[in-house]
């Protein structure tokens, strides 16, 4: 007897294949992980007889949703801290007070961290406050966009900071309108600092242990299931981070399915190896090496050719542009696939510089380079990346929880530019589905409705309504588009044979749903490889 018996039949009243194929398939096969034939009940129940079956009733099946720019080792770490975003903090009092809960359950002069703070929607925080909050501790609190935060005094002093220390390369420490130091690390001088994928400085934060660090992991897993995710692309990877996703795997608690973008700080030791973009299996692999050129959108740094609307300035440039050059030429010149963080329109013209000399010096087709964010252009940007075949990784969710600030930060015609869903898909380039949590909300059902409404979901004010998208074009930069972004569009991102069987359970179709509600759709269940890694109560 062959396997044909074997596959376990899914049905719904909905199937969302992207086959790209016939009407839509009543029923899915699953074997081995992958998916082994689509057709109708009658069809596959003929084929298959005596097959176990699942029936999941109302619902709509859709594609595993992939996050193509995400920080899974940095989410670990952060949910082993405090949560000081909009959603767990009222103001700045209302997370001073939990600044302080905290301080009284730490031993003395250890540090006490937080992440996920909003100026904007919190109200500004200070040195001085901190110095309060936590008296005997050094403090940090590391603001949504990932870019800046606000410490002590005490963590200044821990880390080696005072009234003389230089300003690093490509950051800053801010001072206050007396020159003095006000507690603000910006850009480099928080990267290097906090970050290990990106670790310059002699004087850095200690992570936690590896075990509370796979704790952390094991939850971050948990919460990105629950909204639908199957693949992400941890978009900063030190090799210790390696090492904690490798171990996740070896006893059995990696069940997303995970791809990496090494830091090019340690480009060098993978180099040595002869490990690059494609190293690895379906479960966990390297997409390729990640480079940093700008700032911001949210902590308003990145590098514009014009000035923000709201207070002047250009920005800042992170990295040198002959740094980033040799950078580029270096990771095309193995065949590997670099992805440069730019998110200013000056900026992307830079990195686009980098990319084209690369290619000119040494052709390599079909060796596609990826632009994380890529969040402000203009028809010159999309006419040099469709002639590069390069990638755009914008923010899939930030006119939803950004809003009207953003008009705000960058005037409507800028935002008008900006996460341009609408300006890739017409110009043909290939565009994927990112939320970089945890500067934008990780679900995916929030990056969706935000890319078909561009509306803020407290303000309602619409945020660049000109890159509307329809609900099946940002399903589809979310599953086929983010595929691409990792290279693997040959077998993940449709539900038709051949696929691997990574699926989610909705409870409604998104297609059809009201764009304003598209973020309230319940994820019933999910799946990887066949196997359920998620079912909500009652399922």
């Amino acid at each position: 007897m062959t396997d044909e018996s074997a596959p376990v039949l899914h049905r719904a009243a909905h199937v969302v294949s992207q086959s790209g194929a016939g009407p839509e398939p009543q029923m899915i096969a699953v074997a081995e992980g992958r998916i082994r034939a689509t057709g109708t009940v009658a069809e596959l129940r003929d084929r298959f007889p005596g097959a176990a079956e699942t029936d999941h009733g109302d619902a709509t099946l859709v594609p595993g949703l992939n996050d193509a720019h995400i920080h899974l080792v940095m989410t670990a770490e952060d949910l082993l801290h405090l949560d000081l975003s909009a959603a767990a903090v009222r103001d700045v009092d209302d997370l001073l007070a939990t600044v302080t809960a905290e301080a009284a359950r730490t031993p003395h002069g250890a540090w006490v961290r937080g992440s996920r703070y909003d100026d904007v929607k919190t109200g500004r925080l200070t040195r001085t406050e901190l110095d309060r909050a936590a008296p005997g501790h050094p403090a940090l609190v590391v603001h949504v966009a990932g870019h800046w935060g606000v410490v002590n005094s005490a963590a200044l002093h821990a880390l080696g900071i005072d009234e003389d220390t230089p300003d690093p390369d490509g950051g800053e420490y801010g001072r206050g309108p007396d020159g003095r130091l006000d507690g603000r690390l910006v850009e480099r001088a928080l990267m290097n600092v906090v970050y290990p994928a990106t670790a310059r400085g002699a004087t850095t934060l200690e992570a936690s242990g590896q075990d509370d660090k796979l704790r952390g992991l094991v939850r971050a897993q948990e919460l990105w299931h629950a909204a639908g995710l199957t693949s992400v692309c941890d978009a900063l990877i030190a090799p210790e981070d390696i090492a904690l996703l490798q171990r996740a795997r070896s006893e059995g608690k990696l069940s997303l399915r995970v791809g990496m973008l090494l830091s090019i700080d340690h480009y060098e030791k993978a180099r040595a190896l002869g490990v690059g973009s494609g190293f690895g299996d379906d479960l966990l692999r390297l997409v390729g090496v990640k480079a940093f050129l700008d700032g911001a959108v949210g902590g308003r740094t990145c590098l514009l050719s014009e000035p923000f609307t709201d207070h002047g300035g250009h920005g800042l440039q992170t990295t040198p542009t002959e740094e980033l050059f040799a950078h580029v030429r270096a990771v095309h010149a193995d065949g590997n696939r670099v992805g440069v963080h730019a998110n200013g329109d000056a900026a992307i013209r830079l990195v686009l510089d980098a990319f084209e000399q690369a290619a000119r010096d040494l052709p390599r087709p079909g060796l596609r380079h990826r632009i994380e964010h890529c969040s402000v252009v203009d028809d010159g940007i999309l006419a040099r990346m469709k002639a590069l075949d390069a990638i755009a990784v914008p923010f899939a969710g930030y006119a939803a929880y950004h809003g009207g600030a953003l008009n705000d930060w960058y005037g409507p015609e800028r935002v008008g530019r900006m996460f341009a869903h609408r300006s890739f898909l017409d110009a043909g380039v290939t565009v994927a589905g990112s939320s970089d949590y945890p500067c934008g909300p990780y679900e995916p059902l929030v990056g969706l409705q935000s890319m078909v409404t561009r509306q803020g979901m407290d303000d309602g004010v619409a945020a660049g309504p000109e890159q509307r998208v329809t609900a099946e074009e940002a399903l589809r930069i979310f599953t086929l588009g983010s595929a691409e972004a990792e290279g693997t569009e040959t077998y993940k991102g449709r539900l038709a044979a051949g696929q691997l069987a990574d699926f989610v359970v909705l409870g409604e179709n998104p297609l059809t749903a009201d764009p304003h509600a598209i973020a309230s759709i319940p994820v019933r269940a999910t799946y990887v490889g066949g196997d359920l890694v998620y079912a909500a109560k009652g399922e």
